[in-house]
């Protein structure tokens, strides 16, 4: 069973107990219509009670017979732990992934058995065989998942790319802005290759084998592509390539450029002006020369005065300040020069930390053999704090500058539920297409868990992602023989009610 919401002619809406009956929807009962939003609701929490309680029949009506109680006791006997079997993430999970159209890529089931694992129960492929065999009952050799993998990428990439970029533009409209950036993904394994590099990691993994994982996205963070690349690449040099690349195959109309500081380069500026795009760039405002730096700080941006702009050429540097960031970036440097004076004390502290990297800038050599903190730097760098700038050649005014760029978060968020939720990494394989396999799998799996996002964020504000996964995994269905008719049978067992709100949300977004 499940509720529909049902709009009137006369605009009110009804909320109706539904079951499906050889493929067809029966009405079993009509709990109320309103126009008022906190009476439909109401009738929709009431719907959720009555469920449980319409299904609720008692089972030994299923053995109508003297002997009713032997038989029942026989039946349960002969039950085993291969008869229950955990089908919410294939009943939920699985029609997402072919409502957005990932089923149409290929026939092999493993796909989505590697996707939905992802989601759910995220690791390495042998724990992917694990998880089917203990949970659905699917015998897989890992040599089979192996096999797939090194024929996947090459084939399908361009069109994992297709249908995700199809399903974003079906909800956000036209691509008007696009947002990208990079991250690092590491190996546990420390050879090299030619993809896997030793290079700078944000992460501490200097001894790690990584590569680059570049991902695009419009509003909201809605996959659009992605590229890999080595290890050790230099992250400005990977953002002309990927707007060039994806702009010629999806038609892309020159959408508005957002990225991090990180991505600010004098090429890329002057390439993505030949090349007639739009852009918002973090900027590097203490990088900035002596001339713009000095009237950066006459500006005396403060709370009341908290938003000005500086032309450079053609281009134009916005700056706000915020009593927000202002007292988070004091609480970084004081954070950062206590952890130095730690270090300077311990005597550990030697001369080929001085470099420019975080906060060894405050660092300088005395007398060519002493390692000391340069307090004077520290303190005129107090000056620059909660100062945020921004690099555009838009027309735009500066809100709608900051606003625009504000939306990075969403890719940053793309990462942190890509690394965190689906374990993105560590990486386990050392073959290049098994690698780029893995990537493209997790890129589905952030698609699909962008939808189910999507489709929660509408419904029901106070339900979040992860809890909806956790109830998913816990629904079971019993796979069973009849004892009076003999027949093979299989029943969904009753879902709680977290478990029926996610059921009718699904139902009623994707039908």
């Amino acid at each position: 069973m499940f509720i529909r919401k049902k709009r009137n002619s006369s605009g009110s809406v009804s909320i109706q107990i539904l079951e499906k009956v050889n493929r067809r929807n029966i009405l079993i009962k009509t709990v109320g219509s309103s126009k008022d939003k906190n009476e439909i609701e109401l009738f929709y929490e009431e719907a959720l009670k009555l469920i449980p309680e319409l299904t609720n029949q008692p089972i030994l009506d299923l053995f109508p017979s003297e002997n009713s109680e032997n038989i029942f006791d026989t039946f349960v006997k002969n039950l085993s732990t291969n008869s229950v079997l955990c089908i919410g993430p294939e009943l939920f999970i699985g029609k997402i992934f072919d409502y957005i159209g990932f089923s149409k890529i290929t026939k092999d089931e493993i796909l989505k058995h590697l996707v939905i694992t992802r989601l759910i129960n995220p690791g390495s492929k042998l724990k992917v065989i694990e998880y089917l065999k203990r949970y659905r009952n699917i015998d897989i050799d890992i040599m089979k998942i192996y096999r797939f993998m090194d024929k996947f990428h090459n084939k399908y990439k361009d069109e994992i790319e297709q249908v995700a970029f199809l399903h974003t533009k079906k909800i956000v409209g036209e691509i008007t802005v696009l947002f990208y950036d990079v991250t690092i993904l590491y190996f546990e394994n420390e050879d090299e290759d030619d993809l896997r590099k030793i290079g700078f990691s944000k992460d501490g993994k200097f001894q790690s084998p990584q590569i680059m994982l570049g991902l695009l996205v419009g509003e909201y963070g809605y996959p659009i592509g992605y590229d890999i690349y080595e290890g050790n690449s230099y992250e400005g040099n990977t953002l002309i390539p990927i707007l060039e690349k994806f702009e010629q195959k999806f038609n892309l109309q020159k959408p508005i450029v957002i990225a991090d500081s990180g991505l600010l380069s004098k090429q890329n500026i002057e390439e993505l002006k030949i090349n007639n795009y739009e852009f918002i760039l973090g900027a590097r405002i203490k990088n900035e020369n002596h001339i713009t730096k000095k009237e950066i700080l006459s500006l005396n941006l403060n709370d009341e005065n908290n938003l000005a702009s500086v032309k450079k050429d053609d281009l134009t540097l916005i700056l706000s300040y915020t009593q927000k960031r202002a007292k988070k970036d004091k609480y970084n440097r004081e954070k950062g020069l206590k952890r130095l004076e730690k270090t300077i004390k311990s005597g550990k502290l030697t001369k080929d930390k001085i470099n420019s990297r975080g906060y060894n800038k405050y660092l300088h050599l005395k007398n060519e053999i002493e390692v000391v903190i340069n307090y004077e730097k520290f303190e005129q760098d107090g000056l620059w704090d909660g100062i945020k700038g921004y690099v555009t050649n838009t027309t735009l005014c500066p809100n709608d500058v900051i606003e625009n760029y504000s939306n990075l978060w969403h890719i940053e968020k793309a990462f942190r539920i890509s690394k965190t939720d689906l374990k993105i990494r560590p990486i386990h394989h050392y073959l290049k297409h098994r690698i780029e396999a893995h990537i493209s799998i997790s890129f589905i799996a952030y698609t699909v868990y962008k939808e189910l996002e999507r489709i929660i964020k509408i419904n029901d504000r106070n339900l979040s992602v992860q809890k909806a996964l956790e109830e998913i995994k816990t629904i079971y269905g019993l796979e069973y023989t009849n004892p009076i008719t003999n027949k093979k049978k299989f029943e969904i067992l009753q879902l709680n009610e977290i478990q029926l709100k996610i059921q009718n949300i699904i139902d009623i977004e994707l039908g």
